[in-house]
């Protein structure tokens, strides 16, 4: 397909599919650049299948248009489009035992007519794209002989042979092993890096997305709700939010890129109907049991919720933890390291207001404080009342100067739970400047 060179492989504007009522795609924008490897990640139902359908041509945008390399893709004649992108399945399970290169000269349809033989370069092209993919020694072996890894990758050797700029696959990796989705994939990552293929791969598994995709678009429930470099998109609260699952991110020490470690599911809530996973998240500084009862109201008016930093076998995170509340977690006794810290930090920027618990302050959790303090002007902070006559001061003053500073800076002081509640409810913590 000849095209600009200006023109980007692929473009959604405003695209809205139904399925009768149901809305399948709301409003979808995506362009995607030459070289690119984007993978598409949202629970089941999100719509991922169905962009794809709609960017083959086999669905037609209720609202929204398409193009491929600068054209509208219902413009282009079958043929045209079968020059233009590749098109891996979903689950496809070839019937007929043809012979494996047989199967995969299958790929070269689009540039000849129906009574054509296939020409020597064809039969160049299919060597090479088995080679590639690492099926040259069952050439000659019949297609349902393969397991299934290899009858995947046979899958996707077809898709190569068509030669196209732009590669689809849907769920590339299911019903794979671990090792053979590493190795599908690293091959599809190879064709993007080495041959500057155009790749969109719809993935269930975020960590696979993270480690081999340039960039990650979310979906849920038709809308485009993150998109980015993994390092930006993925995280824990988008695990919980989208996902309704509560993981522990980390980094690969040899890669740095980033992957989530899921552990439980986000507790059914009181949240409100067409609100996901309620509102928030409110983050709660406490320790000692003093943030437990804030937490819990929060979490029953529909709040989604976030602690810390606390320390191992505290009951505030055992609190916390019983509402799937994602916490930043320290090593009992110890003071709160630099990775805690860190964590923390990130727990509190993505925070739409911070409540901070009446919790004795030492040189330990002295940095919840410190680190609450650079939110002033930024994030709501709400600080429950302390009780007259407790000494809560084990940092030789640092702790009090700290809160009397959070009160010059704008922290609004409360009575207790239900007050913190309306002043929540009076400025609502979806508004709140960050």
């Amino acid at each position: 397909m000849s095209a600009p060179s200006s023109a980007p492989p692929l473009r959604l504007t405003g695209v809205t599919v139904r399925y009768g009522t149901r809305l399948a795609l709301h409003d979808v924008n995506l362009t995607v650049r030459p070289g690119e490897f984007i993978a598409l990640a949202g629970p089941n139902g999100s719509g991922k299948t169905t962009l794809l359908r709609v960017v083959l041509g086999f669905l037609t945008p209720e609202e929204g248009a398409v193009e491929l390399f600068g054209r509208p893709v219902g413009s282009l004649s079958t043929l045209e489009r079968a020059r233009s992108v590749a098109w891996v399945p979903q689950g496809e399970n070839p019937r007929d035992d043809v012979r494996l290169l047989e199967y995969v000269l299958y790929g070269r349809f689009p540039y000849h007519g129906p009574l054509d033989a296939e020409t020597p370069a064809d039969r160049a092209i299919a060597w090479r794209v088995l080679g590639e993919v690492g099926l040259a020694d069952r050439a000659e072996d019949g297609i349902l002989s393969l397991s299934g890894g290899e009858r995947q990758r046979a899958i996707l050797a077809r898709a190569l042979a068509q030669t196209t700029p732009l590669l689809l696959l849907d769920e590339p990796t299911s019903h794979l092993d671990i090792g053979h989705q590493l190795d599908l994939l690293s091959r599809v990552r190879s064709l993007a890096v080495d041959s500057q293929v155009t790749v969109v791969a719809a993935l269930h598994d975020l960590n696979l997305a993270a480690r081999f995709a340039d960039r990650i678009v979310v979906l849920s429930r038709g809308r485009r709700v993150a998109d980015g470099p993994p390092s930006s998109v993925i995280s824990e609260e988008l695990l919980a939010r989208v996902w309704g699952v509560v993981a522990d991110l980390r980094r690969d020490p040899r890669t740095g890129a980033p992957y989530l470690l899921p552990h439980h599911l986000v507790p059914p809530g009181p949240s409100v109907p067409g609100e996901l996973l309620g509102k928030g998240p409110v983050h709660v500084v406490g320790g000692g049991g003093s943030g437990a009862p804030y937490l819990r109201a929060l979490s029953e008016a529909g709040y989604r919720v976030t602690a810390g930093a606390l320390h191992l076998l505290d009951s505030d995170l055992e609190t916390a933890e019983s509402l799937g509340a994602l916490s930043a977690v320290e090593v009992p006794f110890a003071p709160i390291g630099d990775e805690v810290r860190a964590r923390l930090r990130g727990l509190l920027e993505a925070a739409t207001a911070i409540v901070v618990a009446p919790f004795p302050v030492g040189p330990s959790n002295l940095p919840n404080l410190e680190e609450v303090a650079r939110r002033l002007g930024r994030t709501p902070i709400l600080l429950i009342r302390r009780p007259a006559g407790i000494e809560w001061d084990f940092a030789d003053g640092r702790a009090r100067a700290l809160e009397e500073n959070l009160r010059q800076g704008g922290a609004r002081e409360v009575a207790g739970a239900a007050e913190m509640l309306a002043a929540l409810a009076a400025a609502p913590v979806a508004t709140a400047p960050q």
